[in-house]
Order: C-alpha cells, then structure tokens, then sequence
C-alpha cells in the first residue's frame, strides 16, 4: 500500500524553502500523511539525501510515532523522545535532532519517507537508520514519499 506524503510548504519535485535548511532557520517543515492501512501501529519518518557525496547521508530519524498521528507540525522539539512517545534517532551529523538540507554544491534530493508499521519499533532513541531498517522488516504496512532538492546560493 501506499502512503500519500504532502507538505504545505514545498510539493513534490519542487525546492525546500531556505528556512528549512542549514542557511534559515534548520527547523522541520510540516508534513502531513493519508491512506494508512487500519492495522497500523506506529509511524516511521526517515529523511535522507542520496547525492551526498559520501553515499546517503541522514538527516533526520524519528520513529515511533504514534498510530493517530496524519503529520507532524513544524518545528518538531529536539529531544531524544518527545511528549507523545515520538523518539529520534541519530542522524549522520551525530545527533538526535532534524538537519536540514546543506549540500556542498550543486543541487541535492531530499526524500521524506513515511513508513505505516504494524508495531511500535523495540528500539531505544538514538537508534541508527540501519537499526531501524533492520527493526522495521516485516513490519511495514505502507510507505510513501515526498522529495525536494535544495541548492545552497
């Protein structure tokens, strides 16, 4: 199955707004998802830019996100787990927190992955994107995508 991903502030194919980059405010952009199966039991968000020039580079990990949730607002805090049980993981920079676009030249893709999964993921925060990929086989119930491309000026 598929998951319709969408943001009020870029669409797909089209440039991420500075604000949400390393040259604004590097703060989350909003993101709302539809189409989950019924079955679903937790969220998985996985962003990442595959035309890093040292392979895919991470920016942003955040897992269990509970069943009821269709999106995330902005600004999502940086804690390693937030209120509603949401918990993220570590990203390519180290950290446990959203990084936003930065590429080093040239024009990059960033992908915002939706994953629909049918349990809530038996990791701790600060789990790496090859634990949750590893955590999340045979779990996932439906995905789907949004990608924006960002060039620094």
């Amino acid at each position: 199955m598929t998951l319709v991903v969408t943001s009020p502030v870029f669409t797909q194919n089209a440039p991420i707004p500075p604000k949400y980059t390393c040259d604004g405010q590097d703060i989350s952009p909003p993101l709302s998802w539809s189409g989950a199966p019924a079955n679903t039991r937790s969220f998985t968000l996985i962003v990442d830019d595959p035309d890093a020039p040292m392979g895919v580079w991470v920016h942003w990990l955040l897992f269990d996100i509970p069943a009821s949730a269709s999106g995330l607002p902005e600004a999502i805090p940086q804690t390693a787990v937030l209120a509603d049980g949401s918990r993220h993981g570590t990203n390519s920079w180290g950290r446990r927190d959203y990084g936003g676009p930065c590429p080093p030249s040239g024009t990059h893709r960033y992908f915002f992955k939706v994953y629909a999964l049918d349990a809530p993921l038996a990791l701790p925060a600060g789990a790496t994107n090859a634990q949750l990929l590893q955590e999340m086989q045979g779990h996932i119930l439906a995905e789907g995508e949004l990608m924006g491309v960002y060039r620094r000026r």
